[in-house]
């Protein structure tokens, strides 16, 4: 029977109140990063209410979209999940690009996707290993890490920088990858399958990792649909549900016939775990593809539509293109956009991120609202958590992969 709201928030109904004691689990806690904090009712070491309270990292993402124009937005998106993101600047600028009617060209599609699933396998690799360590296991993060560092590689030479590229712009990218690049993506994807294999050999049969997880934070598929869940959350509970898929973008459409799309059905922390895993291995496939059908041709759209900015040494040398880029830097000039309001979402590795923009003709965003993944799945919290003992807090928010930065925009 599923939890109602009450049953999971409200005051526990059957039990002698003398006996219950109010436990708060963070935000001062390993396993919470300093950013989450768990208000945990225990009748001994059972939790009988939990309530997720939310706050500890607030920096006002959303009213800076209002702020700062189309391009300069891209470093706040980067900050909302931080473990991909890329994959939150691809969303923003999916959404803007719908906005001002621009179609990206074909190598600018196929880039984007391949740091998307870059970012997807990275954001997988830092759940997992975090999980594992979370319950003890400190071999499997490191083995995680391991692979995080090469993609940090890969985006710094594409970008110049590791942690927040700030690599999209409206109609296409900072800059162009080159041979270097493409050689790193190639030696990722040959390598990546054995450190994989070594974290499934130290985990998926590891009867410590299975006990804790087996069972625990079990979310039916009705209660996914009905939370609004979405991603690894909602597809390990049998959810078939998938942005790249339904809602094809980039350079997906073309990409479809070299992945699927990873289910399970026990809605459990092992299910959540190894839908991830199994993720990471379709994230390469579709890699690989992209990368060895990469086309050739400009990364950004015409210079004659007026949308991207123009090349530094354009600007230095001819007068048009340091009138053209004066404009679209210029706050009074900028972008042309039509009035309207749009919402528009991307498959980021935690689910559906989506991006509401009310544009007003200007080059910034009159209103900016996104629909982060992880505010959606902190707030299945109490209903997983209920019933279970306190040593399994650490499994089932593990297994949520929650970023605070999403919560508190």
């Amino acid at each position: 029977m599923p939890l109602t709201l009450a049953d999971a928030i409200g005051p526990p109904e059957g039990i002698d109140k003398d006996y219950l004691w109010t436990l708060n689990f963070g935000p001062q806690h390993p396993a919470t990063h300093t950013t989450l904090r768990l208000i945990l009712t225990l009748d001994g070491e059972t939790v009988v209410k939990a309530v997720p309270d939310i706050g500890y990292l607030h920096s006002g993402f959303e009213k800076l979209g209002e702020h700062l124009d189309f391009n300069q937005y891209v470093t706040i998106v980067d900050r909302m999940n931080y473990i991909s993101p890329v994959a939150n600047e691809i969303s923003w600028h999916h959404v803007v690009e719908k906005i001002l009617g621009v179609e990206v060209t074909p190598r600018c599609k196929y880039i984007r996707t391949i740091f998307a699933e870059l970012m997807r396998i990275h954001d997988h690799l830092l759940c997992c290993g975090a999980a594992a360590l979370d319950l003890g296991g400190i071999t499997a993060f490191m083995y995680a890490f391991n692979e995080k560092e090469k993609i940090y590689d890969i985006c710094e030479t594409a970008s110049g920088q590791r942690f927040h590229p700030g690599y999209t712009r409206v109609g296409g990218l900072m800059r162009d990858v080159d041979d270097v690049w493409v050689d790193k993506v190639r030696a990722f994807v040959r390598t990546f399958p054995k450190a994989h294999a070594d974290v499934c050999r130290l985990l998926n049969r590891n009867r410590i990792f299975i006990e804790r997880t087996r069972g625990v934070g079990v979310m039916t598929r009705e209660q996914a649909v009905s939370l609004s869940c979405a991603g690894p959350v909602a597809r390990a509970s049998g959810v078939v549900r998938d942005l790249r898929k339904d809602e094809p973008y980039l350079a997906y459409q073309e990409l479809s016939g070299a992945f699927r799309v990873v289910c399970g059905t026990g809605g459990d922390c092992l299910a959540r775990y190894l839908v991830r895993m199994d993720e990471m291995l379709e994230s390469i496939k579709i890699i690989h593809a992209a990368v060895e059908n990469l086309p050739s041709g400009p990364i950004n759209v015409d210079a004659d539509s007026k949308v991207v900015l123009p090349n530094q040494m354009a600007v230095y040398r001819s007068i048009e293109g340091l009138i053209h880029h004066f404009e679209l830097i210029m706050t009074n000039r900028q972008w042309k956009a039509p009035v309207d309001e749009l919402y528009g979402a991307t498959e980021s590795p935690n689910g559906e991120l989506g991006f509401y923009v009310v544009a007003d003709g200007s080059g910034t965003a009159y209103r900016a609202r996104t629909r982060p993944p992880s505010f959606i799945h902190f707030a299945t919290f109490p209903y997983l958590m209920v019933g279970h003992q306190l040593s399994d807090v650490v499994a089932v928010l593990g297994s949520l992969n929650i970023i605070a930065a999403e919560l508190d925009r």
